[in-house]
């Protein structure tokens, strides 16, 4: 089985604060915090929560259909003259010039050919995935911000190496500078070492630039300002735990909020399915109904006939003749079924790609780690001794900046690969569905 050795992150989190947003410059901010406030101020999560609510509202229409109804009207009608009929060439009155009525009737569906039932399943179906809609939001949301948190971690580490070899430069031109005037060294030499620095000014602009992006975007994704002040609480410890492909995979498959989503939309095409059928069968339903007639407004008086009744009915309805109208429904929905089933396929391939992508970045930044660590201490010794000997004008300008620039490329990668272990993991998290 394949198997790797990856680096389980423990944070060590101070208590979450209240006003984190708006804290004094130069307090720390934890990772912990910076999630609690991003939950609390995304519109995303909370158009989710709305949509949630409006699609359970929408079960508990569904759920109606299946229940009596009751219903009652009132009518009054005034005739011009009041009505009647001519037996054997007499005039007989039939009824009054007013007329109220006023009725009650309950009713109750006994069979809807199975469509009630449908399109109560597709409603509970439909809140559902909005759930899953919302918890993907959460997943997505946690995952973006703690990949934004390490990249901004990343490049104020990129800009401390910026600074120590602005430092370390000015320090060499210095040395250089001095010993060009004694007549030790070149101009040629002395230019070497300001055109160094002049480049190390530079390279320090650029990552203080991209720090501050990196700033802006964790900001943005909390949804409050970051003051340049602010420290973000750095990791303090890492210890190595196994992970396996296959049970990410599986773990996924299970537990991924996009994949049940996508399941839970087959169902329900496949209910809109059963929903289109129901057109294949009759409609039975039961009514009750009692009434009232009579010529004064509580219908109590009539003299012409009853004035109250009751009855039970019960009705048959089948349109079983509509030029292959519910065939054709049938069939779009099972079209648009097989449409949804073969982009889940295209979906599932998908998430196995990104899992295994992250799995791989996860798998090459925890080998470079100790790599990486190796060759700072190394490339450390060598300016050391390096600086020393140009200092005692044993060793060349040359070498004394090529040990420089491997010095700073090698703190350079160890904190990508120590941070890109961070922002792998976090991105496998998010493809496997972990919030």
């Amino acid at each position: 089985m394949f198997r790797i050795s990856a680096l389980l992150l423990l944070l060590i989190l101070s208590p979450a604060l209240s006003a984190a947003a708006t804290a004094a410059a130069g307090d720390i901010l934890s990772l912990s915090e910076a999630l609690e406030i991003a939950l609390a101020r995304n519109p995303s999560l909370r158009a989710a929560e709305a949509r949630t609510r409006g699609a359970l509202e929408e079960v508990k229409i569904t759920r109606t259909d299946f229940l009596p109804k009751a219903s009652t009207q009132y009518g009054y009608t005034r005739l011009q003259d009041a009505p009647f009929q001519r037996i054997d060439g007499r005039e007989r009155l039939v009824g009054d010039e007013d007329g109220h009525h006023w009725d009650i009737t309950l009713s109750q569906p006994l069979f809807t050919g199975f469509a009630t039932r449908s399109r109560h399943q597709i409603a509970r179906n439909s809140a559902e995935i909005e759930k899953l809609a919302g918890r993907q939001d959460l997943v997505a949301i946690s995952q973006d911000l703690r990949v934004a948190w390490f990249e901004a971690l990343l490049a104020g580490r990129i800009t401390e190496v910026a600074e120590g070899n602005v430092t370390a430069l000015q320090s060499h031109r210095n040395d250089a500078e001095r010993f060009f005037r004694q007549g030790l060294i070149s101009r040629n030499d002395l230019l070497k070492s300001e055109a160094a620095l002049a480049n190390a000014l530079q390279e320090r602009e650029r990552a203080v630039a991209a720090g501050t992006v990196t700033r802006s975007r964790l900001a943005n994704l909390m949804g409050v300002e970051l003051a340049p002040g602010r420290v973000l609480e750095d990791i303090a410890a890492i210890e190595p735990q196994p992970l396996e492909l296959p049970a990410l995979y599986e773990e996924a498959r299970q537990h991924s909020p996009v994949l049940q989503g996508y399941r839970l939309a087959l169902d329900n095409l496949e209910e809109s399915v059963n929903l289109a059928k129901s057109g294949y069968y009759p409609t039975l339903t039961l009514a009750g109904r009692y009434e009232r007639n009579g010529s004064d407004p509580g219908a109590a008086t009539n003299d012409f006939a009853n004035d109250d009744n009751a009855g039970i009915a019960v009705t048959a309805k089948w349109d079983f003749f509509e030029w292959g109208r519910t065939g054709a429904e049938v069939a779009k929905q099972k079209f648009a079924r097989q449409d949804l089933a073969e982009q889940v396929r295209g979906i599932e391939n998908q998430l196995r790609f990104d899992i295994e992508r992250a799995f791989l970045d996860l798998q090459v930044a925890g080998n470079n780690i100790g790599t990486a660590n190796l060759g700072l201490e190394q490339a450390r010794e060598n300016w050391r001794i390096t600086d020393l000997q140009y200092r005692n004008q044993v060793a060349t300008s040359t070498e004394v900046l090529d040990s420089r620039s491997l010095l700073s490329q090698a703190e350079s990668n160890y904190y990508r690969a120590l941070y890109g272990y961070r922002i792998a993991l976090a991105q496998l998290e998010r493809a496997v569905g972990r919030s």
